[in-house]
């Protein structure tokens, strides 16, 4: 295990930034947070976050904090993320907004930043700034609202996102929490096209049930338990996800039932009868800022989404906190690898010991529920199991 003075210098060294980093990052993305109504509500910005930003923008960053090989310049590639860039240019990557804050005349926005951009490094008297030295042909110079849509085409003109969308859009809608037996009244599938045994995309099914005037669905066959690797207690039912349907034609419940008719319009597994049905649920925000917790965070691997045994980069788990420990989309925490078990042969007998716990990976929350989040295997040297543990970076 890792000791207590170990994990109070990391906690130290984190608390020491964090207010001022959250503060900064408020600031730069205030534009950025985006609500299910159509009109995005602007988030205040307050004095005292102003104050942080301009701090960052005349001081830069410690050379200190800068990557071993950080470049001079980087020029900014299709493809390429915030996450990304950042890492190249800091040793912790999830401080991106102090990196574009380094520079706020030049770089009022954060998230829009172009392929065909020059990044160019600064290294005066101890600190270091972020400067743009050029920028693509036809890249708008003013802040762009987002409109609320989850795919990395909501980016205006080919700006590139913080965090690689494609990986984590399908599991917004397909990674879902339900409480035990939430489903058992949900609607569901009756019948089928022509009696046939599973339904593919652009078939039909027949639905009963409350639709509630929702029209499009996903489909969830079986609940399986989340059960906390520590305490052993359920923390929620994981549905497994079908596909996705639309209601074409509304039924009726009367002296004769007539079932909604649906055409199923994507899916993951093929749909049969049985198969319950949720509303697609609308996305709160639809920008990410990586930031790390406020506080510290100990927990666990609940579970490796899908049927692996052992996740890797780019795959995705359950955590065994959510937003009512504190849990945040964005969220960046550590991974850590238990100590393996050992023996001092320096002695005149071998004596039992354990090995440190080492940190191997970092993950990003994405989606939370109340008492669980599913987080993106951003880095990992080692596979991942359920159990590991993470902790605030």
């Amino acid at each position: 295990m890792i000791s207590k003075t170990a994990t109070h210098r990391s906690s130290g060294r984190a608390a020491a930034r964090v207010a001022g980093l959250l503060a900064l990052a408020a600031a730069l993305t205030a534009s950025l947070h985006v609500s299910v109504q159509a009109q995005p509500s602007r988030m205040p910005i307050t004095p005292e976050w102003r104050d942080t930003a301009q701090r960052v923008a005349q001081a830069g960053v410690p050379l200190s904090d800068l990557a071993p090989n950080a470049p001079d310049s980087h020029t900014v590639q299709p493809g390429d993320t915030l996450w990304g860039i950042s890492t190249l240019f800091l040793k912790s990557p999830w401080r991106w907004p102090e990196l574009w804050g380094m520079n706020l005349d030049q770089i009022r926005n954060p998230h829009l930043i172009f392929p065909g951009q020059v990044l160019v490094l600064e290294k005066i008297d101890g600190r270091a700034r972020l400067r743009l030295a050029g920028g693509a042909p036809g890249a708008p110079t003013n802040t762009v609202r987002l409109s609320p849509r989850v795919r990395s085409d909501l980016l205006p003109n080919g700006a590139i996102a913080a965090i690689p969308l494609h990986l984590i859009g399908p599991f917004l809608t397909e990674a879902a929490v339900f409480d035990a037996n939430s489903l058992e009244a949900a609607p569901r599938i009756v019948a089928t096209q022509e009696g046939r045994v599973m339904v593919s995309r652009g078939e039909t099914a027949y639905v009963r049930g409350d639709l509630a005037g929702a029209r499009d669905f996903r489909l969830f066959r079986q609940l399986t338990p989340l059960t906390d690797p520590e305490t052993r207690e359920i923390l929620g039912w994981e549905g497994r996800f079908v596909g996705t349907a639309e209601v074409e034609q509304p039924g009726v419940e009367g002296a004769t039932i007539v079932p909604a008719t649906f055409r199923v319009t994507s899916t993951r597994l093929e749909a049969t009868v049985g198969d319950r049905l949720s509303p697609v649920p609308q996305q709160e925000l639809v920008a990410y800022m990586p930031h790390p917790p406020a506080g510290n965070v100990d927990g666990r691997i609940v579970s490796i989404y899908g049927d692996g045994l052992r996740a890797g980069q780019n795959q995705v788990v359950s955590l065994n906190r959510g937003a009512r420990d504190g849990i945040e989309r964005g969220h960046v925490l550590a991974l850590w690898r238990t100590g393996a078990p050992a023996a001092d042969p320096t002695g005149a007998r071998k004596v039992a010991m354990q090995l440190p716990d080492e940190r191997h990976g970092m993950l990003f929350v994405f989606r939370v529920f109340e008492r669980v989040s599913y987080a993106l295997i951003l880095t990992v040297r080692e596979p991942v199991r359920s159990g590991d543990r993470f902790t605030q970076p």
